[in-house]
């Protein structure tokens, strides 16, 4: 089968089982089974499709039908302009996140600790950007440690971060410039209203607290001025409806400079403050 027939064939294949975006996922998944970058795949396309290269296009094209994310399927998720390797085991890295990473970025730093490291995606990029600074990743699942592990080889900074497993600062004796978190922050009772994509396919203790989605802010607030040098900063994501509620346990908790960040289609998406000197 020529490969234009069998992207056509995939296309269709997703829709009849109503993925959103059928044409993007399934040249992204053609692109995948013939091992060439997704830019490369025009050229390709007036080619016959290798026996091999058709069975792992018919695998791929069966689990995204079943809803597992493009990314899961082929291994890396772009994240700030750098592919970083995803898995079940962790959070995949989204778009959103780069804010947090662009605010990081508007001061120096030296030293920084990423409570909740998932894929390592915040911390690594801060690393990759600020060649001097140093960091600490706390995860509590091991499985995502070994992502951010497979992640910090992959951008050669292992002899610059440490990962520890552990409950939020429960690993942590040292203080820091910055302090960055994305924490499970959907409610439980949101959590029927996600996506089978991410419901079904990414780690339920990293999208949820079981409670009311305001639980790990309580925590990191309540613990980061221990663990902030002066003048230290302290960013973590929220969603968008939390500002006024993470700005309350900022401020309470004695941070200063408290202030909530919109992404790019305006909604609340971080807060910051930073601890006095």
């Amino acid at each position: 089968m020529r490969a234009s027939l069998a992207l056509r064939d995939g296309i269709a294949r997703l829709a009849d089982a109503d993925v959103a975006g059928p044409e993007r996922d399934a040249r992204l998944l053609l692109a995948y089974a013939l091992e060439i970058k997704p830019d490369r795949l025009l050229l390709h396309l007036g080619e016959d499709l290798p026996e091999k290269a058709a069975l792992r296009y018919d695998q791929a094209l069966a689990r995204r039908a079943l809803r597992e994310p493009v990314s899961h399927i082929l291994g890396h998720r772009l994240f700030y302009g750098r592919e970083f390797i995803v898995s079940k085991d962790a959070l995949d890295p989204r778009p959103e996140t780069e804010c947090l990473v662009e605010e990081a970025l508007r001061e120096p730093f030296s030293s920084v600790l990423d409570l909740g490291l998932g894929t390592g995606c915040i911390l690594l990029t801060l690393l990759c950007e600020v060649k001097a600074a140093h960091g600490v990743g706390v995860d509590v699942s091991s499985a995502a440690l070994q992502v951010a592990q497979d992640n910090a080889l992959r951008f050669e900074l292992t002899e610059r971060v440490e990962l520890r497993q552990g409950d939020w600062f429960s690993p942590v004796d040292e203080q820091f410039d910055l302090i960055v978190s994305n924490p499970p922050y959907i409610a439980l009772s949101e959590m029927d209203g996600l996506s089978q994509e991410v419901a079904g396919h990414e780690p339920h203790i990293a999208l949820t607290d079981f409670a009311d989605g305001l639980s790990a802010y309580r925590t990191i607030t309540t613990h980061a001025k221990e663990h902030l040098l002066q003048s230290g900063r302290l960013m973590v994501e929220i969603g968008p409806e939390q500002g006024q509620d993470v700005y309350r346990l900022f401020t309470d908790a004695g941070l200063q400079e408290v202030v909530i960040l919109q992404d790019l289609d305006g909604r609340d998406r971080v807060v910051s403050g930073r601890k006095a000197e």
